[in-house]
Order: C-alpha cells, then sequence, then structure tokens
C-alpha cells in the first residue's frame, strides 16, 4: 500500500498573530511554524500502517523553501520521502488541484489529510481533493482500519459516531481520535540524522485556478471591561438590563 500524507505548514497556537501591508497580509516574523496537528494525527496512522503493514508513506506540501524544516521533521518521524509543490498555498481550490497532481504521478492507495488546518480552518482540501481525483471520501475520520482494499472508518457527526465501509483509493480528511494523542511521535536523534538522507522533492505547481483572494485581516475585538457581581440579585440584573441575554 502506497500512503500520502498531505500537510500543513501552520503557525504555532502560542505564537503572536501579527499583519503588514495594511493588514492585506499575515507577518511571519518570529512566528514558529509546525505541522498541523490534524495532519500530524493522520501522518502517525500513516506510520502505524507503515510499521505493522508494510506501507510506502510519502508526505507532501504546497509552499515555498520556508516550509522544509516542517518537512523535515514529517521524514523524521518516519515518513520515507517528501515532495514540495513550489507555490504560495493562497487558495484552497489551488492546493487541492497541486496535491492531485502529486497524487496522481505518485499513484497512491490512501491519501491521508487533516479535516482542516488550524491557520485559516477551511476545511475544503481533503474533499476537493477527493473530487478530483473521484476516490472515495470519509471526513472526519476518527479510526481507519484497512485488510487488503477493504477499508473499515469511524468517522464523527453531530451527536454520535457513524461506521462505514469503503474500499481504496480513500482519501481520509483525518482527526485527533484518528490516534491518541499519547501516540503522537516525537523524532529522535536516528529518526533526525535518518531524514538528512532522505528524498524531498521540490516539483513545479500546474497552472491552477485561485478561486479566492484574501482582502484583508481582522484581529477579534479586544475583550472589553468586566463587572464583578456581588449578588445573584444583581447578576440578574445585570445581564437582563445591560447585557440583555435574559
Amino acid at each position: 500500500m502506497k500512503v500520502l500524507v498531505c500537510i500543513s505548514n501552520v503557525p504555532d497556537t502560542t505564537s503572536k498573530i501579527n499583519f503588514t501591508d495594511g493588514d492585506t497580509k499575515f507577518d511571519t516574523n518570529g512566528v514558529q511554524f509546525v505541522i498541523n496537528p490534524n495532519d500530524e494525527f493522520g501522518l502517525t496512522r500513516a506510520m502505524w500502517f507503515k510499521e505493522q503493514q508494510g506501507a510506502t508513506v510519502h508526505v507532501s506540501t504546497v509552499g515555498d523553501a520556508s516550509v522544509e524544516p516542517t518537512m523535515r521533521k514529517a521524514l523524521a518521524i518516519g515518513a520515507d520521502e517528501a515532495i514540495r509543490v513550489n507555490a504560495t498555498p493562497t487558495d484552497g481550490f489551488f492546493v487541492a488541484q497541486q496535491l492531485a497532481e502529486v497524487v496522481k504521478n505518485g499513484g497512491y492507495d490512501l491519501v491521508i489529510g487533516g479535516r482542516e488546518s488550524i491557520d485559516y480552518n477551511g476545511g475544503m482540501v481533503p474533499g476537493i481533493l477527493a473530487s478530483l481525483l473521484d476516490m472515495n471520501f470519509v471526513n472526519t475520520c476518527i479510526k481507519l482500519d484497512i485488510d487488503g482494499d477493504n477499508v473499515t472508518a469511524i468517522r464523527e457527526i453531530d451527536g454520535g459516531k457513524e461506521t462505514l465501509s469503503t474500499s481504496l483509493p480513500l482519501v481520509v480528511g483525518g482527526q485527533k481520535g484518528l490516534v491518541e494523542e499519547s501516540d503522537l511521535k516525537i523524532p529522535n536523534m536516528r529518526g533526525i540524522m535518518m531524514a538528512r538522507q532522505k528524498k524531498l522533492n521540490v516539483v513545479e505547481p500546474i497552472d491552477g485556478i485561485k478561486a479566492t483572494q484574501d482582502v484583508k485581516f481582522d484581529k477579534p475585538a479586544p475583550k472589553g471591561e468586566i463587572k464583578l457581581a456581588e449578588t445573584v440579585d444583581e447578576l440578574v440584573n445585570l445581564l437582563h438590563n445591560e447585557a440583555k441575554v435574559i
């Protein structure tokens, strides 16, 4: 089985976010970038398929040379090879088109991505990718078992879980639960050294459609002043007359 894990290069959640050029561009100065957490759950599951079933695991992302440290981390975790599409990931549809080309050229049986990235939270790339490739698709996936070409998946739905039977080739939008948080792999020194010898291929993008563009970014409004209520009656009065929520 040949597996491709699509990873996003996202700011660490502890980073201070700022914008430049009249709030039209994200300021990367001083920001630490990491593997998107939803993608990391998928990568760890792919490692299980590699260790238990002999799968070959590649990782891919769309980005410039600045994303390569994140890709090297994925290689250090255990991926066999990395593919960077040399383009700026400004639009989800454009990213999906580039990744679809990688999948077509690589002949992958299973494609795993995070259900959404934690920077833009678009939640669109895995579904568009499956549509472009005409592959089966399971989103919000929290469990994945494969026997030959047969797949059993559990996905999270409103108010519960849904168990699905499908087959390869398959695109998965994974999330927390695909593996336990305690099972996430941390690169060790041996993995880091081996990652230096693994292939990090750079491919040029195809002509894709950029269906959207960022016009302006706005930070959330700062928190307002708070009032402390000394009694229940005072609290009810504030909620009723000032906050107007009751």
